[in-house]
C-alpha cells in the first residue's frame, strides 16, 4: 500500500515522501497512529501543494540537528556501574543510563532511542553514535567507572594540573 508519511520514519523516510508498506503494517500501525495517510490521488494532489512548506520545515529541522550535533560533538559523559574483578561490569552500560547521565551532567535532553551503543561491559571510555535527524549523526563518549575510579581519575587530574601550573609559575 502507498502512504504519503506525516512525519519522520525512521529507516523510511520523512514528512511528505511517498512510500510503499505492506498493508498490515499501514492499516494496523501507521494509519491509526497519524503517521501516515493514504496515498490518493487527492491526499497526493495537496502533497504538492505543501511541498513548501515542507522544504521550510526540513531545513529548520536540519539546521537544529546541525546545532545540536555541534553542542554534543565530542563530550565526555560519566556513567558509575558496579565493577568487579579485572575491571569487568556487573550488567552492561544501557542507553537509557548514558541519556540520564547527559541530562544530569551536560544538561542536555537525548532520546535514549537515539543513542546506538554496542554493548558495554568492561571499565574504560566508549564511543557512542547518536543519531538526531536522518543522516546527522553526533558521537560522544561514555566514560564507565565506580566511584572510586572516577575520584582516583580526578586526583590524578588535579594533581597533574598542578604540575601544569608549577612548570608555568618556574619559566
Amino acid at each position: 500500500m502507498k502512504v504519503i508519511l506525516q512525519s519522520e520514519l525512521r529507516g523510511k523516510g520523512g514528512e511528505g515522501d511517498v512510500i510503499d508498506v505492506a498493508d498490515g503494517y499501514a492499516n494496523n500501525f501507521l494509519l491509526p497512529q497519524r503517521i501516515a495517510i493514504k496515498a490518493t490521488p487527492g491526499n497526493l494532489k495537496q502533497l504538492e501543494q505543501k511541498r513548501k512548506n515542507i522544504a521550510k520545515r526540513e531545513a529548520v529541522r536540519v539546521t537544529d540537528a546541525e546545532k545540536f550535533k555541534e553542542t554534543i560533538e565530542g563530550k565526555v559523559v560519566r556513567v558509575l556501574a558496579k565493577i568487579g574483578d579485572e575491571g569487568q561490569l556487573f550488567g552492561s552500560v544501557t542507553a537509557a543510563q548514558v541519556a540520564d547521565a547527559a541530562l544530569e551532567q551536560l544538561g542536555i535532553e537525548i532520546d535514549r532511542k537515539r543513542i546506538e551503543l554496542k554493548p558495554i561491559k568492561v571499565v574504560g571510555v566508549h564511543p557512542a553514535t547518536v543519531s538526531l535527524y536522518r543522516q546527522i549523526a553526533a558521537t560522544i563518549y561514555v566514560d564507565v567507572n565506580d566511584a572510586a575510579g572516577f575520584a582516583a581519575a580526578d586526583a590524578a587530574a588535579k594533581a597533574e594540573a598542578e604540575e601544569v601550573a608549577e612548570a608555568e609559575e618556574e619559566a
